[in-house]
């Protein structure tokens, strides 16, 4: 099955208006250089049938709507996705918060955390990537840098030890992701969490987030890994909320954030325009108006 798209398909518009002329012209009947407006119709068929009248009727008076319509064809740029298309990188940093709280971390939910953060930074495409982990207190781990590939060896050793003290705060996490990103531009942070701890004061620092165009993005330790998981308190704080063991949400908004996807130019680096090959087919219905008559 073959992936078109149209990258300019308000192009489209043109076609209705196309069928409401075709419409007029059928309704009209074939023109006869005026004289339909003052001859009898028998005898306006008479001369057409003695040749004396050759109005662009048929195909050849057709032949430019075809031709019209193949041309806005072209111009809504149907395309084929390019198996060599050229991979972009993305920009923004990208701040990664994981719950390092005994219920994650002395539990199976520390295993799908870790592979929830291993997903992002293979999603990084090309983005700065930094961590942070909280329990009662939150500590910054590494700052945003543009090789995500040396945080994982930090996250493949996260264990029940890691954090120095227990409880959960994740209003200190958050507190600390917005003094970390507060002088970069299109940031995102992914909270990696099972919901505990959310209280009043983290659904403030939520919305200082917000209010600083840091987007938020929440991967819950659900189901039998994230035992305690309370969901339902992280729906509270906003932005895109999935799943851990499946973040493909989340990883497709930090793509959306980072592939400079906005810009037609950028997005048509990435398809075949056949939009050309399609607007040059007009040319043979247009060739039949130049045909020699007798």
């Amino acid at each position: 099955m073959i992936d078109l798209v149209l990258l300019r398909p308000w192009w489209l518009a043109a076609l209705p208006l196309l069928g409401a002329i075709a419409l007029w012209r059928w309704w009209r009947g074939p023109a006869a250089g005026g004289w339909e407006r003052t001859m009898p119709p028998a005898m306006l068929a008479a001369m057409r049938a003695l040749g004396h009248l050759r109005g662009a009727s048929g195909r050849l008076g057709s032949a430019p709507l075809v031709a019209a319509a193949l041309i806005s064809l072209g111009l809504c740029g149907p395309a084929v996705p390019r198996s060599d298309a050229p991979l972009l990188a993305g920009t923004g940093a990208i701040l990664i918060a994981i719950d390092m709280s005994p219920s994650v971390a002395e539990g199976a939910a520390l295993a799908d955390a870790q592979a929830a953060a291993a997903a992002v930074l293979a999603a990084a495409n090309g983005r700065p990537v930094g961590l942070l982990l909280y329990s009662g207190e939150a500590y910054e781990i590494a700052a945003p840098t543009a090789d995500p590939a040396t945080l994982e060896s930090q996250i493949a050793v996260l264990g029940p030890k890691t954090m120095p003290g227990g409880g959960s705060r994740p209003a200190a996490g958050l507190a600390l992701a917005r003094q970390m990103l507060e002088t970069g531009r299109s940031a995102d942070l992914v909270l990696i969490s099972d919901g505990g701890g959310i209280d009043d004061a983290t659904r403030a620092e939520a919305e200082r987030l917000a209010g600083a165009d840091i987007r938020l993005s929440i991967l819950a330790l659900t189901g039998v890994a994230g035992g305690q998981a309370e969901a339902g308190a992280l729906e509270t704080l906003g932005g895109t909320l999935a799943p851990a063991r499946s973040p493909e949400p989340v990883l497709r908004r930090l793509a959306q954030r980072g592939a400079l996807e906005r810009d037609p130019a950028l997005v048509a680096l990435g398809f075949h325009d056949i939009g050309p090959l399609v607007a040059g087919l007009a040319a043979i219905p247009l060739l039949g108006l130049f045909r020699r008559r007798a």
